[in-house]
């Protein structure tokens, strides 16, 4: 089976702490390695998860604030030290160009790695799999969604009862439509639509429209949670969403399951559950507070 799942490899905001380290999250969709908003110490943060640079596909970058990229430089020169093979596309607003140019190329190194810089300068699909929008920070910023497209899914009986069995199936998905022992057989006859799995990622941000578009039934929900909703003026003044406000952005998208993260060094670790707690008041699916190393599986299919 196809490992779907969600490493946190950092789940602190402006200032790392004893317990949480900056921003750094893998998303692991089949063959696919996305990793969102490397922060410093994502290069050791990977290591201690067990994961390799030859594992990721792509980098998505919301911004340029130090917490959410400044992992960047090292990152792309371990993809150049281990050769990494194939082509790795790194995703970032246009308008930080400046940023991402100065992080690639930091220190010297022998670049190997084929990467392959995509500015972002507006809302919609990147491919077939990645959405971007604009979110509502200090800077520009940008929301990613990664997902599969829709498929069917096959209905043994009806399979059976129409005689279509063994190497038939594949050419019958292939083709749309085959004779079995002259009868015409077409896919909707053996099968349901099967919608693709949703994976979005909200990264500091207030509440606003593309937050809303990005988390639109998505599986799994990534949001900033940096403040709780006791300090809620500071975190609409400095462009953040609340723990409450996350579970209320969860909720208004139809998500399934939340994974509140980026939290502020103000409060203590111990404290934590306070931020599901509040979440909770919104948001009735299951809430998954960030710990650094942690493996969150994405939810099966609907």
């Amino acid at each position: 089976m196809s490992q779907r799942e969600l490493v946190v490899l950092g789940s602190a905001s402006q200032t790392p702490t004893r317990h949480r380290n900056h921003n750094g999250y893998l998303l692991r969709f089949d063959r696919e390695g996305v990793l969102f908003d490397p922060g410093e110490g994502t290069q050791r943060q990977m290591i201690q998860a067990g994961r390799s640079a030859t594992e990721i596909t792509r980098i998505c970058v919301t911004h340029f604030h130090g917490d959410h990229s400044l992992g960047l430089a090292g990152v792309l020169q371990r993809l150049s030290l281990d050769n990494v093979p194939h082509e790795i596309r790194c995703y970032y607003p246009e308008s930080g160009q400046v940023y991402f140019d100065r992080l690639r190329y930091s220190t010297s190194y022998h670049e190997r790695a084929n990467v392959v810089p995509v500015p972002l300068a507006a809302d919609g699909p990147v491919d077939s799999s990645l959405t971007v929008a604009a979110l509502d920070h200090r800077i520009d910023c940008y929301g990613y969604r990664f997902a599969e497209p829709d498929g069917r899914r096959m209905l043994p009986d009806r399979l059976a009862a129409l005689g279509v069995r063994g190497p038939m199936v594949s050419e019958l998905q292939r083709l749309g439509a085959i004779e079995v022992d002259g009868r015409r057989v077409a896919l909707e006859d053996v099968s349901v639509p099967r919608p693709g799995q949703v994976f979005a990622f909200v990264m500091d941000t207030r509440m606003c429209a593309g937050a809303l578009e990005l988390a639109r039934d998505a599986d799994l929900l990534v949001a900033e949670s940096t403040f709780v909703d006791a300090d809620r003026e500071l975190a609409w003044r400095y462009g953040h969403l609340t723990s409450r406000e996350a579970g209320r952005l969860a909720a208004e998208a139809g998500a399934r399951e939340l994974v509140l993260t980026h939290f502020s060094q103000r409060y203590p670790y111990e404290e934590a559950e306070r931020f599901r707690e509040e979440a909770a008041k919104e948001f009735s699916g299951e809430i998954h507070l960030a710990v650094d190393l942690a493996v969150i599986p994405l939810p099966s299919r609907r």
